[in-house]
């Protein structure tokens, strides 16, 4: 025979080893946090990103990026960053990248970054209605003279302004050796 105050008892305890093994839990993902923050290096050199304040990107509006290179034994992996809106209409966007290293003339190139496709939907990482895609345009780690740099990106793309744009960006880091 069991009383009321038995049955407290033991939905008391229930919930005692409920909150201990939840402390537990909570105090080892701490851990591996921090254990995480402590082992890795910080290998970006820059990243920089321009908004869009109305949502669209012109075409005439194009975005220029200065950065430093002061390690020439590092190899860099180069990339551009998008952000756009899940109302964005196309499943890729066409860039024009500028570049202008110290002491060198501008080179110019088109490039196409893929954001999404119609099995998997955007490739990049989302949030709500916002996606960020971080896409490499250098296809293996390059070397870079020391002194600073240009780029400039532009959108091709045949629609303009490009709608549901949020920002555009650069981002340069040192390739784990």
């Amino acid at each position: 025979m069991c009383s009321d105050k038995c049955v407290l008892h033991a939905n008391k305890m229930a919930s005692c080893i409920f909150v201990k093994n939840q402390r537990l839990k909570n105090w080892l993902i701490f851990l591996l946090i921090v254990f995480a923050g402590f082992g890795c290096r910080q290998l970006d050199v820059f990243e920089q990103l321009k908004s869009f304040p109305a949502h669209s990107w012109n075409a005439a509006d194009s975005c220029q990026f200065t950065f430093r290179i002061t390690d020439t034994t590092a190899r860099y992996h180069i990339y551009a960053i998008i952000r756009h809106e899940d109302a964005y209409h196309y499943n890729n966007i066409w860039l024009e990248v500028n570049t202008r290293a110290p002491g060198d003339t501008v080179k110019k190139q088109s490039v196409m970054l893929t954001l999404g496709d119609n099995k998997k939907g955007w490739l990049g990482m989302g949030m709500g209605d916002v996606y960020e895609h971080r896409i490499r345009i250098t296809r293996l780690p390059v070397q870079l003279k020391k002194g600073d740099y240009v780029f400039v990106l532009r959108q091709i793309m045949r629609e303009d302004p490009l709608q549901s744009v949020l920002q555009a960006g650069l981002r340069v880091e040192k390739a784990v050796q």
